[in-house]
């Protein structure tokens, strides 16, 4: 009879976890409630105990893969005669045929990337050649544009060959490395002793962890990127684990000062007296890519850039007359975002090659506004997209931007989430910026950059008066945008920002 291991239900409004680790291998006993593997989720740890005494027959979900709250993780075999007997065959076949010198071998191969991902770039070994790995312990962590992958043992034994160093670029499904199982093949492989198949009971690499506690290899380089130690965090994870977290909350609790670990030093710089005033890091897959994508923008539009200013005295005192009103209906701030999004979406329909792209020889005009909007994260800029905006209210505008900025920060937005953008704005005022020209984000052909909003002297009505006001500025391809189509759309924008009624009234 074999049950069902599931995911546990994870608290009020989590949705999904990380596997994180799995105690157990395919072909160990368990006991009822002998914890399994661990759960992360972005509030807490959580660990699955075993529903049945038996064997485990099969792990669904590896350590790295995301998981849905009651998703299948693993099937147990109650009794665990017939799984036993499968592990003892190979076993006996091992023995006989194996060199004198050692046992089988086993390919380390690159896991599943995800969705339309075929290719990913080594970003960390956490074990070297000639080092001794056990089951489902950590050898490398790989990184895609997207996410970060981490890659399991799948054997007991030593690690005797890596194909691919530190920052090698590889395929989907490629080989990544080769182990060599331990004299006796899979026999070695279920006869680990009981300790290290109990929690926190996995042996660690000194050189990669704390005492006898191998850290989430997310939470090393969380560390290693935030230039704290080890000794700085508080691991809540089993037996003192650090978790990614567990990170996070120490930089926000004002560590960030100390220099990175001696154990991540950079390459030589060329004067050996700048070493310790020099750190040469490998860029991310993400930041390649933003660079990339940047650079192809300036090289294949012919880019120009528009400017106007908004007084933003009507949108302040409109949004303070009704922000509490309508956070009470709606269950979401009213900010200045829907503003500018109606602002925008009404202008594109006046001037619709602002929101065109250029296709081979043809303009491709869209009767739809699907509004990028750009966020800054941690790991880089990313634009999430908020499809079909021109039939969206206020309300279910603000609540995109909210759900899509959260995903975005906490870097689960999927590649769906990015792409189809006809437009783009950008807020840099958010960080202090007066004034910028931003970069368009192709095949887009406009972008509207939005800037602080600053007390100044304005002469109205023949009288000097200080106004709320802010910079905007409109990169467009000038290709097939002009200068009259650019500056009508601005002036469109900053119309309706200064008397929101012309959005009511479609003027």
């Amino acid at each position: 009879m074999t049950s069902e291991v599931r995911v546990p239900t994870l608290g009020e409004s989590v949705t999904e976890a990380t596997v994180a680790t799995w105690f157990k291998k395919p072909g160990d006993s368990v006991e009822v409630d002998e914890m399994l593997c661990e759960l992360e989720t972005d509030k807490v740890t959580v660990e699955v105990p075993s529903p049945v005494a038996g064997t485990l027959a099969e792990i669904v979900a590896a350590e790295g893969e995301t998981v849905g709250v009651d998703a299948l993780l693993a099937n147990i075999s109650e009794g665990g005669e017939k799984p036993a007997a499968k592990a003892e065959k190979p076993a006996a076949e091992a023995k006989e045929d194996a060199p004198a010198a050692g046992g089988d071998t086993v390919d380390v191969m690159v896991p599943t990337l995800g969705e339309s991902v075929t290719e990913a770039t080594i970003s960390t070994w956490f074990k070297k050649v000639g080092d001794t790995v056990a089951a489902d312990e950590m050898l490398c962590e790989l990184e895609t544009d997207k996410v970060s992958v981490e890659v399991p043992s799948p054997a007991a034994g030593t690690l005797t060959e890596i194909l691919f160093e530190e920052g090698a670029t590889v395929e989907a499904n490629g080989k990544l490395a080769v182990i060599t199982e331990e004299a006796g093949g899979a026999s070695a492989t279920s006869g680990t002793p009981e300790t290290t198949a109990k929690p926190g009971g996995r042996d660690a690499s000194p050189s990669t962890s704390s005492g006898d506690i191998e850290d989430a290899p997310s939470a090393k380089k969380a560390m290693a990127e935030a230039g704290i130690t080890r000794d700085q965090v508080t691991g809540t994870g089993r037996d003192g684990r650090v978790m990614k977290e567990d990170v996070a909350k120490a930089v926000s609790a004002g560590t960030s000062a100390a220099k990175p670990a001696p154990a991540a030093a950079p390459r030589a710089p060329s004067a050996p007296q700048d070493a310790a005033r020099e750190e040469r890091v490998k860029m991310t897959r993400l930041r390649q890519t933003i660079a990339r994508r940047l650079k192809d923008s300036q090289n294949t539009a012919a880019m120009l850039t528009t400017y106007n200013e908004v007084d933003m005295t009507e949108i302040m005192a409109l949004r303070n007359e009704y922000k509490d009103l309508f956070l009470k209906k709606h269950g979401v701030k009213l900010g200045f975002m829907s503003f500018f999004t109606k602002a925008c979406i009404h202008a594109l329909h006046e001037v619709p090659e602002v929101n065109a792209e250029i296709d081979g020889t043809d303009v491709v005009y869209k009767n739809y506004v699907n509004m990028g909007i750009a966020a800054g994260t941690p790991t880089g800029l990313v634009v999430p997209v908020i499809k079909d905006a021109q039939d969206m209210s206020f309300a279910t505008i603000e609540k995109s931007i909210a759900d899509m900025g959260a995903k975005a920060r906490d870097g689960k937005l999927s590649m769906a989430e990015m792409q189809g953008g006809t437009f783009t704005i950008s807020n840099g005022g958010v960080y202090g910026s007066l004034m910028s020209s931003p970069i368009l984000n192709p095949p887009q052909s406009g972008i509207l950059g939005m800037h602080k909003i600053q007390d100044r002297p304005m002469a109205i009505n023949g009288q000097v008066v200080i106004r709320p006001m802010m910079y905007l500025a409109l990169s467009y391809d000038h290709r097939i945008v002009d200068g009259k189509g650019a500056v009508t759309f601005l002036v469109r924008v900053k119309e309706a920002l200064e008397d929101p009624r012309r959005l009511l009234m479609d003027l």
